[in-house]
């Protein structure tokens, strides 16, 4: 995807078995269903890396514990884990991460997504960058960064 790899060998995690989501018999299907902490990992689980061709949880940058979703307040947070300390795409698997859930989320959530605290050595400027909706807004304007987000998020068909 991209050249000069920054993290040329990456070790590659299996993937966790998808788990059927069965919804309870007597529900008014008009009613507004919670969304849980499985169903955003559902989301999120096959962004591809843009450095590799490996999806963000066969690297474990996105793990399910790394989410937490407070339906009542309509809030998500998705913690990440860069594969290397100084990953220059960090920013760009944020952003990633972010398109993903505001194509997929009702708007009324606001979503934060983190570095996870000590793995990346600009932790506090990416934080920054991926939670400022001026930033991700200039940010979606750059037709090749979108681009680069779209072919991320494109399905995979294994």
């Amino acid at each position: 995807m991209v050249d000069g790899l920054i993290n040329a060998n990456p070790t590659v995690y299996e993937k966790k078995e998808r788990r059927a989501r069965i919804p309870p018999g007597d529900v008014d299907e008009y009613a507004v269903e919670p969304i849980d902490q499985q169903e955003i990992f559902d989301h999120v689980r096959d962004i591809k890396d843009p450095e590799h061709p490996y999806s963000l949880e066969e690297l474990k940058v996105i793990t399910e514990d790394a989410i937490e979703v407070d339906d009542k307040q309509s809030h998500v947070r998705i913690t990440f884990t860069p594969t290397v300390e100084h990953c220059s795409m960090a920013t760009v698997i944020g952003l990633c991460l972010r398109v993903k859930l505001m194509r997929c989320l009702p708007p009324r959530y606001k979503v934060d997504i983190r570095v996870a605290p000590g793995t990346h050595a600009t932790e506090a400027a990416v934080n920054k960058q991926l939670n400022d909706k001026e930033r991700v807004a200039a940010a979606l304007e750059n037709p090749n960064l979108v681009e680069m987000v779209d072919e991320c998020l494109a399905p995979s068909y294994e």
